[in-house]
């Protein structure tokens, strides 16, 4: 067990090429895989922010950041708050 167990982290990721109203397979795919994992999850008009426990969190944003890579994103902005 490391220093960060049972630390809550909040994230929130913009996946570009964005287009407001019609997110397309990039973003998608990315907020399934973050919604699956069991994680609360908030889609909002330029991002998408989630929390949880710090190892889920963690290996969530790898498999967000690589979802929306493998459907097409160009960029992927990511912030982490650790609480």
């Amino acid at each position: 067990m490391g220093h960060d167990a049972g630390v809550q982290i909040d994230a929130e990721f913009t996946i570009e090429p964005f287009v407001e109203g019609s997110p397309g397979p990039h973003v998608r795919e990315a907020i399934d895989v973050a919604e699956s994992a069991g994680l609360t999850v908030e889609v909002g008009p330029f991002g998408t922010a989630l929390s949880g426990e710090s190892g889920t969190v963690l290996d969530t944003v790898d498999a967000v950041v690589r979802s929306a890579i493998a459907n097409g994103a160009t960029r992927v902005s990511l912030q982490l708050t650790v609480a």
